[in-house]
């Protein structure tokens, strides 16, 4: 009599964990978080922020300056393709997003501007030019001041 051979395969583990995170890959990503990228530039009149927000609806996209903080909140949603027979592999996050970030006192706030074009959301805050330039003037003007009161003073002595 013989022994039937049993035969181990020791990538079997390995497959089942394959197929899982497969599955859990494939599912719409509704409510997972996720977070567009951001880059933040500055030049010598603005503050510039570019979102990567690609498929968002400009009407689900919801920008605001309050307190010295910008706010950057919206939604990407999941939209099933009736006709796909299954999806091999969903990567993109889809849901809401929140991003925020503080604004220096140096920007005016009141005056922002944004455009969405091509999947990518420019905001731009231009800089307080006119208090700025004021505000050093006055600096100056106030030091210039302090040296001549100094002076006169080390005069009476």
């Amino acid at each position: 009599m013989s022994t039937p051979a049993i035969t181990h395969d020791p990538f079997q583990s390995f497959r089942f964990f394959e197929d899982a995170v497969t599955r859990l890959m494939n599912e719409p990503r509704g409510s997972r978080p996720w977070s567009p990228a951001v880059d933040i530039f500055e030049t010598e009149d603005a503050l510039t922020l570019r979102a990567d927000l690609p498929d968002v609806k400009t009407e689900d996209i919801d920008v605001r300056v309050e307190n010295n903080t910008l706010t950057l909140k919206g939604s990407r949603k999941f939209e099933k393709d009736e006709n796909a027979k299954g999806y091999h592999r969903i990567e993109r996050s889809y849901g809401d997003f929140l991003r925020s970030f503080a604004v220096p006192p140096t920007v005016e706030t009141d005056n922002v501007e944004a455009q969405y074009k091509n999947g990518v959301l420019t905001i731009t805050l231009p800089k307080k030019q006119k208090s700025t330039q004021m505000l050093a003037g006055t600096a100056k003007e106030t030091a210039a001041e302090l040296v001549e009161k100094l002076k006169s003073e080390a005069r009476v002595l």
